[in-house]
């Protein structure tokens, strides 16, 4: 089985905002458009236009409604890869084809040695291992390693396909082992979370959690009795109560 680093000199890693993520799925189409062509190409889709459309995709975006002081609001959901620091995908891999790497901490597949067992799927607890039925391999989120380290790209482009698209700024992206870089002084500062964290994976990813907004009530109107204000202030009033 395939063996986890002691420690890695970085922990590089996605800290999403649960507040501010849309659900455009901006995301997830342009993970798919930037790996397409990418370390893991080819993203094989089948029957996309039919009745039962599938295929590979590395960003996945659920969408649930929940309950709230104030009443109910949607949360989006992004899903992908969480690069676990003890990532049983990679401990349950009989050839080596997954594994984890001690220089930036980024969980990868090597496809020449895959084959196609599903072991790492059904180890990993939060459903992100991808199979490729075209060339019989497990696929997933690479955190676009052809971004990060591509010397033919502006420095400001060296990062996920999926941060560098999402107009809310809800995806941060850096290393999630440094105390003082900015994406951990931001899971500080909002109490960010790791998803399912009775699992002991250990995710690099954080959350952060959606803010509760507080609505006020609304203000009520002074009274001008005996003129068409009045009758008018009333009718609002009305309305907004």
């Amino acid at each position: 089985m395939t063996m986890l680093p002691p420690r890695t000199e970085r922990s590089l890693g996605l800290v999403i905002d649960l507040d501010t993520c849309v659900g455009c799925h901006a995301c997830a189409t342009s993970c798919k458009e930037w790996n397409d062509a990418g370390h893991s190409a080819p993203l094989t889709d089948t029957d996309p236009y039919g009745a039962t459309p599938d295929g590979v995709w590395f960003n996945r975006v659920h969408a649930y409604e929940v309950q709230t002081p104030t009443g109910s609001r949607t949360v989006n959901f992004p899903r992908s890869c969480l690069h676990c620091e003890r990532a049983p995908c990679v401990t349950v891999c009989p050839t080596g084809a997954s594994f984890k790497r001690a220089t930036d901490g980024i969980v990868l597949v090597d496809a020449d040695k895959c084959i196609g067992c599903k072991l790492c799927s059904w180890a990993c607890p939060y459903g992100a291992r991808e199979y490729d039925p075209d060339v019989g391999v497990m696929k997933k989120c690479t955190l676009c390693v052809d971004r990060l380290y591509n010397g033919n790209l502006p420095e400001a482009s060296r990062v996920p396909a999926c941060v560098a698209a999402c107009p809310t700024g809800a995806r941060s992206f850096g290393d999630l082992g440094d105390p003082a870089s900015g994406v951990s002084r931001l899971v500080q500062e909002r109490g960010g979370f790791d998803l399912m964290p009775e699992q002991g994976c250990a995710p690099v990813n954080k959350y952060l959690p959606p803010r509760q907004p507080v609505t006020p009530a609304p203000a009520r109107l002074e009274r001008k009795a005996g003129n068409v204000e009045s009758a008018l202030l009333r009718w609002i009033d009305r309305l907004l109560t």
